[in-house]
């Protein structure tokens, strides 16, 4: 018999929200939603309340919350609302909680996800931002605590299945030589400098390849989005800088791939669903249907791959010095790309200011050891406003 997981979703009127949703609600007899939350979407969640039966909700917008708690106790729905970010961690640490699904988007998503890292819970990452800004943080507190760490994102999840069993954070004593991150190239992987000039917040979130939301698709399409992940597989596998190699590759049928010493390479395919990974953490180790289609080689047929232009997308590039420079350098980087990306969303710089912006931050900002959780957030506040200052000349 299938022991019942109790799960808190955070971020779940997101994209990957609402696909552990899906997983989720294809398995009853497994899975129990504890908490759901939101930032403002209330009737998103509502809906979600009405079909899951969370013991809570958590919307971070007081008013979202309390419109919320009137739908709720109208239709007869007993359900908790709970508003603010303190909220966030209250939930994800719940006794009664055994997995967290952290997949709000950006910094925001960082103080409830390290919260349920040292309380020992089974963790499912899909935000990044926790990695990128307090990797060493996070992954002490996980090890401290003895929590079961499941990354989301398809790429680090298809390395988490190509690697050894049992990875215990060695390349070297793994035989693994190099670590291979695939990358779709977003839509702009054949453009020129000139049609980048040009490129519109439309034109940027339309991937080839996946849904996904706006902010992410930006990221997507500066490739900023696999330079966060590169860190992020940094911290998550023990990995030198130099042994993450990017690989472009437009069909997005790969998801990533290990390199062995003994010439083998090992990869992950399948189609570009983001069930797969979530179904694949949420049962680990076992396998169960996310209701994905099966993927069909015959239809894919070709397979292409090439190494990423780093003078088209210097954001790529910028997230591996941040890395190699480490302390707050990666929180640097990340909250001036999210000032970046708004303001571009907003009409208010352009595509390619989106580099420019970043690279004046780490240019000016000092960068600091990370001993506490304080410095990572002096940090981004700090680029925050480094940013800000930058768009305003």
């Amino acid at each position: 018999m299938n022991t019942l997981t109790r799960l808190t979703v955070l971020g779940s009127t997101g994209s990957i929200g609402k696909s552990t949703l899906d997983v989720v609600a294809r398995h009853p007899d497994r899975y129990r939603i504890v908490a759901l939350t939101a930032q403002r979407q209330d009737e998103l969640l509502f809906e979600q309340c009405r079909r899951f039966q969370p013991v809570y909700a958590v919307l971070l917008d007081e008013g979202a919350s309390e419109r919320l708690s009137k739908r709720l106790a109208a239709a007869g729905i007993d359900t908790e609302v709970l508003c603010g970010t303190a909220a966030l961690e209250r939930v994800s640490t719940l006794s009664e909680v055994d997995a967290v699904m952290a997949a709000i988007v950006g910094a925001a998503g960082m103080p409830p996800t390290l919260a349920a890292a040292r309380a020992g819970k089974k963790i499912l990452l899909a935000n990044k931002e926790t990695l990128v800004l307090a990797g060493h943080l996070f992954m002490e507190a996980v090890h401290r605590s003895g929590s079961a760490l499941l990354p989301i994102d398809s790429e680090h999840n298809a390395i988490y299945q190509a690697l050894p069993r049992g990875y215990a954070g060695d390349m070297k004593q793994s035989g693994v030589r190099k670590i291979l991150l695939t990358a779709s190239g977003g839509p702009f992987r054949n453009a020129t400098l000139e049609q980048l000039q040009h490129v519109t917040p439309e034109q940027a979130c339309a991937h080839p390849n996946w849904s996904m939301g706006r902010k992410i698709s930006v990221d997507s399409a500066s490739m900023m989005n696999k330079g966060l992940e590169v860190i992020e597989a940094h911290w998550l596998f023990n990995a030198p800088a130099d042994d993450i190699q990017v690989v472009v590759h437009p069909q997005s049928v790969i998801h990533s791939l290990v390199q062995y010493v003994d010439g083998s390479v090992l990869a992950q395919l399948g189609n570009p669903d983001m069930r797969t990974p979530i179904a694949y953490a949420l049962a680990y180790p076992e396998r169960i249907d996310a209701g994905v289609t099966p993927l069909d080689l015959f239809q894919v047929a070709k397979l292409d791959f090439a190494a990423p232009d780093f003078s088209r997308f210097p954001c790529l590039a910028l997230a591996y010095q941040a890395l190699r420079a480490g302390g707050t350098i990666p929180a640097l980087l990340n909250a001036a790309n999210e000032v970046a990306v708004a303001a571009f969303l907003e009409r208010r710089i352009s595509f390619l200011d989106i580099p420019r912006l970043i690279e004046n931050v780490l240019g000016e900002v000092a960068r600091a050891e990370v001993h506490a959780l304080q410095d990572v957030l002096d940090a981004d506040a700090a680029a925050r406003c480094a940013a800000q200052e930058w768009i305003g000349r």
